[in-house]
């Protein structure tokens, strides 16, 4: 066996490949197996804004499950056979027609990563971080979204200790949607909340 490994090629940051060669020298001194790195990669893979997007979609069709994503994120999480293992409260918050929630995390970049995956770039960027609390309106109109004048915009401040998703409202015009067509229309920026779900029959730029 050669130590090959099929996602080499598609990797060539120099993170990448310092992570590859501690990988290889994890195995090498049998620290880890083959298969215990493919399931680890496995898992991290399957964190993804899909996660979020379920837990949004169930709530809006179960009304015992939207309370208790309200009360105990990590319970309903773990209700849908997702992991959420990181010790930081996950606070669901939700949008109603007179309150707009939007996430960030001023002092770093703290993320439920079990649930939404990776944070993109421009959630960690100094400017998102430092805009969202003094021009929320500001920073939601570049992403193509603003709440009407009377809805109220509460920004919720990522810590060490809590992490927060966005649950929005139900799209209007998908009562014949089943959970899985209205997942599709939940987006990651609609789940930090800089934007909202999209509209049945929007194309999926993704």
């Amino acid at each position: 066996m050669s130590g090959h490994h099929p996602h080499e090629e598609t990797t060539t940051s120099p993170y990448a490949a310092r992570i590859r060669a501690i990988e290889a020298l994890l195995l090498e001194k049998g620290i880890l197996t083959e298969p215990e790195v493919q399931d680890r990669i496995s898992y991290m893979e399957a964190r993804s804004p899909a996660n979020g997007a379920k837990l949004v979609a169930r709530a809006w069709i179960d009304d015992e499950f939207k309370g208790l994503l309200l009360s105990d994120g990590k319970a309903a999480a773990s209700q849908l056979g997702m992991d959420p293992e990181h010790p930081a409260e996950f606070v669901v918050v939700q949008n109603t027609p007179k309150v707009h929630n939007l996430i960030v995390c001023t002092l770093c970049s703290c993320y439920p990563r079990a649930i939404l995956g990776r944070p993109p770039d421009w959630y960690k960027s100094f400017e998102y971080r430092s805009r969202s609390v003094r021009e929320p309106r500001a920073v939601m109109r570049e992403f193509g979204f603003e709440p009407p004048e009377n809805v109220e915009v509460l920004v919720h401040d990522s810590t060490a200790d809590v992490r927060y998703m966005v649950l929005s409202m139900r799209p209007s015009g998908t009562e014949d949607l089943d959970e899985e067509g209205l997942a599709r229309l939940v987006t990651r920026d609609s789940l930090v909340g800089v934007s909202v779900p999209r509209a049945p029959g929007a194309t999926d730029p993704g």
